[in-house]
C-alpha cells in the first residue's frame, strides 16, 4: 500500500495562533488536524507514517520520531519506503479523500499542492530515490526546481482542500465555515465561534462551557443547556 507520510509537531504547535488558544489549546487543535488528516489519506488509500518531531502516540499508526529538521528528516526517510510515496503535512484538516486521490493519480513524475506563501502542502513523489525536499522559503520554487534539475515531468494541482494550511488566526475561519471534522469540533469546544462585524467576518473566543464559573452560567442563562 502506497505510504504517505506526515510530519507533526506535537509539542508547542501553532505559535502564531499563541495569542487565541493556549499551548494545550494548540496541542489539542494540532491533534484534532492530524487526525483529519490520518482519515482522509487512509479513505484515499494510502497508509499513514507519522513523523514526529517527539515521541507521540497515535494508534493504529506507525510513528517515527525525528527531532531534526523538516528537510533532513524527511530526506534520511523517503529513500527508505518502497514506492511513490505522498508527503501531506499535518495541518489541513479541510482535506477529503478526494483531494488526495487526485493528488497522488497525477501523472507526473512529482506532484505538488502548493500552499499560501509558495509552500508546499502536499507533494507526491513516483520515485523517491530521483527527488529531495527542500521546505521553507518558498519550498514550490525548491521543488520545481529540483524536479527540472532531475529531469523529472511535474504537475502543480491547484486544490483548495489541500491549499488551506492552519496557521493564522483568519485561517480558522475558513475551517469553520467549511470544516466538518474533528478540527472544526476542536475549535468549537474550545469556544471558537465566527462573529461578522461591519460586514465582516472574524472570530471570538468564548469560554468552553465547562470553564464558566457556575455562578457565571446561572447569570448567563447557560446553565442547563
Amino acid at each position: 500500500m502506497p505510504v504517505a507520510v506526515i510530519p507533526f509537531r506535537p509539542v508547542n504547535p501553532k505559535t502564531r495562533l499563541s495569542e487565541l488558544l493556549s499551548q494545550s489549546e494548540r496541542e489539542t487543535f494540532a491533534r484534532a488536524m492530524l487526525a483529519d488528516v490520518v482519515g482522509a489519506v487512509r479513505a484515499a488509500g494510502l497508509e499513514p507514517l507519522i513523523l514526529s518531531t517527539h515521541p507521540y502516540d497515535c494508534p493504529g499508526v506507525e510513528v517515527r520520531v525525528a527531532p531534526v529538521g523538516l528537510s533532513d528528516a524527511l530526506n534520511a526517510l523517503l529513500p527508505t519506503l518502497d514506492g511513490p510515496v505522498l508527503v501531506i503535512m499535518a495541518d489541513l484538516p479541510l482535506v477529503t479523500p478526494e483531494a488526495v486521490q487526485r493528488l497522488v493519480g497525477a501523472a507526473a513524475d512529482v506532484a505538488i499542492a502548493p500552499g499560501r506563501g509558495g509552500g508546499t502542502n502536499a507533494i507526491h513523489i513516483r520515485d523517491t530515490t530521483q527527488f529531495h525536499v527542500d521546505y521553507y522559503e518558498i519550498s514550490v520554487s525548491k521543488h520545481l526546481a529540483i524536479a527540472a534539475a532531475a529531469e523529472l515531468s511535474v504537475e502543480v494541482v491547484d486544490s483548495f482542500r489541500l491549499y488551506l494550511d492552519l496557521d493564522e488566526e483568519e485561517d480558522l475561519v475558513d475551517l469553520l465555515i467549511h470544516g466538518d471534522g474533528q478540527a472544526r469540533a476542536c475549535l468549537e469546544s474550545l469556544g471558537i465561534r465566527l462573529v461578522v462585524t461591519r460586514g465582516r467576518v472574524g472570530l471570538e473566543h468564548r469560554p468552553a462551557l465547562h470553564e464558566v464559573p457556575v455562578r457565571q452560567r446561572k447569570a448567563t442563562g447557560t446553565a442547563g443547556r
